[in-house]
């Protein structure tokens, strides 16, 4: 099935919103087996969205809209896709019921152009929309389907996680499944690069990289009959990349960086506390935002400051002075002073320079030292980074976590 995706907005070619639902949509539909061929944006006009949705039905089995099904005027998706099919639109009261229900409950009187959504192409599978007023809806017309969805992120991803998809399941004669990799610390060429006889030879299972803030992707998609007959397709092919990248893996199930790592500190009962300085809190933050990391997390700190390091983490002064904040030996005081004080299992420092201004010849912009104290031992991670302030933290931050994600590895499991 060969799809085109039609968003309807002039607010997006004016670059007042971005158009994240594309990007959505092409994922999950990829992960069906099913081709997305083009990705059209058209504003609020209906002379120009009739042209390209006609012109999509030539060349596209699926045609999936999003925007354009509000109560204004310039909400146009739902009528300009009637007259091109020819279609009446027909008021659905259980939709209309809904709407008024919605406006009782919030004790605001109902306008009249809100009953505009209530009105439905006839003939078509009505999307009720949980999220907002405005439903979806879907039509099959002679051989092809168009399903039209309204334009918030947030009402638009719940119909088409929750209705959509099964819709678009039943359609195939086959079940498609797929497996997520993630690494760490290997670039995409050189992850083609380890495959290369894998892809070029693909045909069922498929398989496509993905490489994002730092962190790539491998996607394993098969179909077939039965749950049993896919995972034959791809079991085989997760083993074989396991054998050659083992190493580099972090997640054969798809998991943030931060879940492994946070799963991994709670399932074995091991505690951890951080002293930041560069990265502000941003390593804590992305642990925090894991369900039960109490049970791991002693403390965090932001110790900006050589103050801060010396007051908070009871770094020497003359390492300061004699090395600077950003060191080696700094970075390694950090992570033992925390240590003595929280007697965490794990105590980890950041220290860096994350720009755009600070740098020298000797410390330039991104260069970021780690340390981690344990009881065995203290190391350092010394990082030479590229790109801006954004780029360098996040980076240095999820850095820390795999170190934190191998000396867990090595010092507590194994």
């Amino acid at each position: 099935m060969n799809c085109t995706i039609l968003t309807v907005g002039t607010e997006l070619l004016m670059g007042q919103i971005v158009n994240t639902n594309a990007a959505f949509l092409s994922k999950e539909l990829n992960e069906l087996g099913i081709n997305v061929l083009y990705h059209l944006t058209v504003g609020d006009n209906p002379d120009r969205l009739e042209k390209i949705f006609k012109d999509a039905l030539e060349f596209s089995d699926l045609i999936i809209t999003t925007g354009g099904l509000g109560p204004t005027q310039d909400d146009l998706t739902k009528e300009t896709i009637s007259n091109a099919l020819d279609r009446e639109l027909i008021l659905h009261k259980p939709t209309y019921n809904k709407i008024k229900d919605f406006f009782i409950s919030i004790n605001r009187e109902m306008t009249i152009n809100n009953k505009k959504q209530a009105y439905i192409p006839h003939d078509s599978i009505v999307l009720d929309n949980e999220k907002g007023t405005a439903p979806g809806f879907i039509i099959e017309a002679d051989e092809k389907i168009i399903i039209s969805l309204p334009g918030p992120p947030k009402e638009m991803k719940s119909l088409f996680l929750n209705l959509v998809k099964p819709y678009l399941l039943s359609k195939s004669e086959f079940k498609i499944k797929s497996k997520i990799i993630k690494f760490f610390d290997i670039g995409e060429s050189s992850l083609e690069t380890a495959l290369e006889d894998i892809i070029t030879n693909q045909t069922n299972p498929t398989l496509a990289t993905y490489a994002k803030d730092g962190e790539l992707s491998l996607r394993i998609t098969a179909k077939g009959e039965t749950d049993e007959e896919i995972d034959g397709f791809i079991n085989p092919i997760m083993n074989e990349v396991k054998k050659r990248l083992g190493k580099k893996i972090y997640s054969y199930n798809n998991e943030t960086l931060e879940e492994v790592v946070a799963k991994m500190l709670i399932d074995n009962n091991i505690t951890i506390s951080l002293a930041e300085s560069c990265t502000g809190g941003l390593l804590a933050s992305k642990l925090t935002a894991i369900s039960g990391i109490s049970k791991a997390l002693d403390r965090a700190i932001v110790t900006y400051s050589n103050t801060a390091k010396i007051q908070e983490l009871n770094v020497d002064e003359i390492i300061l002075k004699e090395h600077g904040a950003v060191s080696e030996e700094t970075a390694a005081a950090m992570a033992q002073g925390l240590k003595t004080i929280t007697k965490s299992d794990i105590c980890l420092s950041i220290t860096g320079i994350a720009g755009p201004t600070g740098g020298t010849l000797e410390k330039p912009v991104g260069l970021v030292y780690i340390g981690i104290a344990t009881d065995k031992k203290t190391f350092i991670k010394k990082l030479s980074l590229k790109g801006d302030r954004n780029k360098i933290r996040n980076y240095t931050a999820i850095s820390a976590l795999n170190l934190i994600r191998k000396t867990i590895e090595m010092e507590f499991i194994n």
